[in-house]
């Protein structure tokens, strides 16, 4: 019997195994945090390209006074571009010039999407105030996409990430489309 208590005495002394017992208790909150913080760059970073994105069509719509099917379709291929090294391929973007003419009256001169259905010519999108002058127009550009992250493949976690641009063209006072 004194010897069962020599060696469980021993045993409540003996300190080698603390830190493996520490480091099993730490290490799956500090790999989480880790991972956490990844996945939160990540989420950052693929919400600042759909800016970017949004900002880049409207500006490259803004300085052309006619937008050929071409041209619009070149415009995709650089919001694809811009994207990466995201998937470009569930981008949706809705491209809509909305004019105001002399009489104050705010209408949808032209929409394209890709992914997005067109604003029809009854169908006004909501804009900020004061963002249109009589005989003038807006370029509005409208960019959406589902985002995954790396961690998260396979759950149904997914969010929209949306931004939309305005800018007013530069050529003329509004944008036309030929088709």
């Amino acid at each position: 019997m004194a010897r069962l208590l020599s060696l469980l005495a021993r045993f409540r002394r003996d300190r080698r195994g603390v830190s493996a017992v520490e480091f099993a208790l730490i290490a799956p909150v500090m790999v989480g945090m880790y991972l956490g913080a990844a996945e939160l760059t990540q989420a950052l970073t693929a919400d600042r390209k759909i800016t970017g994105v949004a900002n880049a069509v409207a500006d490259l719509v803004a300085q052309d006074d006619f937008l050929t099917d071409n041209e619009l379709n070149d415009i995709y291929a650089a919001a694809g571009a811009i994207l990466a090294p995201f998937d470009d391929s569930t981008l949706a973007l809705r491209v809509t010039s909305v004019r105001m003419d002399a009489d104050d009256n705010i209408f949808v001169d032209w929409s394209e999407g890709r992914g997005l259905s067109p604003h029809d010519d009854d169908s006004l999108p909501t804009m900020p105030d004061g963002l249109l002058a009589p005989m003038n127009s807006v370029v509005m550009v409208e960019a959406q996409y589902p985002y995954q992250g790396p961690f998260n493949r396979g759950m149904d976690a997914m969010v929209t990430l949306t931004d939309t641009a305005y800018l007013r063209p530069r050529r003329s006072p509004w944008v036309r489309r030929e088709q």
